[in-house]
């Protein structure tokens, strides 16, 4: 079985990066939780644990990234994740301004 080709490019970074992003705002609470786990398990207040909690939406980005490139082609990938960042961030303000008025 050969491997599926995979190109790092600067489309495929940012593409990924965008997906990734979207993900984390869009899943705001779980990576709340997963940064408190990991504080946990790495000290309170720790920064690695900001960082390493995007390590899982990066990857879920990139495979995202890969598949909307092997069924869209890459311009869309790029495109859908430009959207999907501004229409989660807007999400995460709308929810922590929700939030913020309870």
């Amino acid at each position: 079985m050969l491997p599926l080709p995979v190109t790092f490019d600067t489309a495929t970074i940012a593409g990924t990066a965008l997906w990734a992003i979207a993900l984390y705002w869009g899943f705001s609470p779980l990576s709340d939780r997963l940064i408190s786990a990991l504080e946990g398990w790495l000290g309170t207040d720790s920064p690695a644990a900001s960082l390493v909690s995007v390590v899982p939406f990066l990857a879920v980005g990139g495979l995202v990234h890969y598949g909307l490139t092997l069924s869209l082609g890459g311009s869309w990938a790029v495109s859908l994740g430009v959207i999907s960042a501004i229409g989660c961030g807007v999400y995460e303000l709308g929810r922590r301004d929700g939030q913020a008025s309870e």
